[in-house]
């Protein structure tokens, strides 16, 4: 699946990704994730003890939103499948966040017995405004 070249440009900002799941009884559950793009997947870091993790683990079906900060009328959506989860090791991706989101180069947030994994989706298809 290829993003399209009029909003490509959304998965190198600042914007935030508002991630939608599954939950266990079948409702929806979103909320907004720091995230990446490495030119194939969409990233975005989960501790495990999260809801949304949980629900990954049941059903790997994901949609999400980037609305362009510049014009709220602008937005592009991915749906997809999370193709891989996998270890944060010494929370490099969620180091990587902070620096992008915060000009940090720790999390500051981090605390002591969180396992932190970086979630990939894969697009599968993608709508787009604006």
């Amino acid at each position: 699946m290829t993003i399209p070249a009029s909003h490509a440009d959304l998965l190198d900002t600042t914007a935030l990704a508002h991630v939608a799941t599954i939950g266990p009884d079948g409702s929806p559950q979103n909320n907004p994730v720091w995230f990446g793009w490495d030119g194939t997947h969409v990233l975005f870091s989960q501790t495990t003890g999260r809801q949304k993790y949980k629900n990954l683990q049941t059903s790997p079906k994901v949609a999400l939103s980037i609305v362009d900060s510049a014009n709220p009328y602008r937005y592009l959506e991915i749906r997809g499948t999370v193709a891989e989860i996998v270890d944060d090791v010494d929370n490099a991706f969620i180091n990587s966040m902070a620096q992008k989101y915060m000009g940090e180069p720790v999390y500051p947030w981090h605390q002591p017995g969180d396992h932190r994994v970086i979630v990939k989706v894969l697009p599968s298809k993608t709508t787009q405004m604006g």
